[in-house]
């Protein structure tokens, strides 16, 4: 088949990777179906990508809502065709330290970052298997790989995100399927603005996006960058816990934790 005959499906694709992924898979020829909350947002990617040449078929849904999710990949099959690939890159992120951990705001992050994409999941495997065909990318992130300082909800809901796609690839690779995890480094995005630290090895996100494009053509299960910092956070997993948390610990921003506040004295 030739990427015109090839229907990408992409989640997230308001902004950030997913919607640099968007255009760049479009620019190479492929028919995009891209979803995202923001309606506006996808309409201005249809026209951006229209302007250069491409095609991009806006198709907004929450992946968050299981009916939306089921209703937005039944008219991509029904409009355009079979979803070849689907790249699901909606995600959130909520940087907090230990005093700030609460349920409530761990409870969005893990409903968009996992179930969301399992809600995607959900409707794509049993058509894919059933076709005998089709590779889906789900966006983890290179903080799934160790718990790492104010990441403990969004690296959390990727290393479970992580540890789903390892179990599924083996039985999804039987039934003629490709799965695929994808594991970003700081990527300057929306969300990266959100840091108030330094981000070791930041990419703009066109190059993160031909990343992931190279990725999709290849046969790895792992798609990650940049390649020097996952690296490095490899060797960190590969350290004794002594070691590891004794280098984590050490760019904890002490200065916002009350419990490094400043005693007062009483006179």
């Amino acid at each position: 088949m030739s990427n015109k005959e090839k229907i990408v499906w992409i989640t997230g694709a308001s902004s950030g990777i997913g919607r640099a992924l968007a255009l760049r898979m479009a620019q190479a020829g492929y028919r995009v179906a891209a979803s995202a909350r923001r309606a506006d947002e996808l309409d201005k990617l249809k026209n951006e990508a229209a302007q250069q040449g491409g095609e991009i078929v806006p198709v907004p849904l929450d992946t968050t809502k299981p009916e939306e999710v089921r209703a937005g990949v039944d008219r991509i099959e029904r409009e355009m065709g079979p979803i070849s690939i689907a790249a699901l890159c909606a995600g959130t992120y909520e940087p907090v330290l230990a005093h700030e951990l609460t349920a409530e705001k761990a409870r969005p992050v893990f409903e968009l970052n996992f179930m969301g994409s399992l809600n995607c999941l959900e409707n794509l495997i049993p058509r894919m298997t059933r076709r005998g065909e089709g590779r889906i990318a789900a966006v983890a992130s290179l903080a799934g790989y160790f718990g790492l300082p104010t990441s403990a909800i969004y690296g959390g809901s990727k290393a479970a995100l992580i540890n789903m796609a390892e179990a599924l690839q083996p039985d999804l690779a039987k039934h003629g399927v490709k799965m695929q995890i994808v594991n970003p480094g700081f990527v300057k995005t929306p969300l990266t603005d959100k840091n108030e630290f330094g981000m070791p090895f930041l990419m703009e996100v066109e190059d993160a996006a031909e990343a992931f494009y190279r990725g999709l053509h290849s046969d790895r299960f792992e798609i990650t960058f940049p390649r020097r910092f996952s690296l490095i956070l490899r060797l960190l997993q590969m350290l004794p816990y002594r070691a590891a948390l004794a280098l984590t610990g050490a760019t904890v921003p002490k200065e916002k934790h009350p419990a490094f506040a400043p005693k007062l004295s009483r006179s």
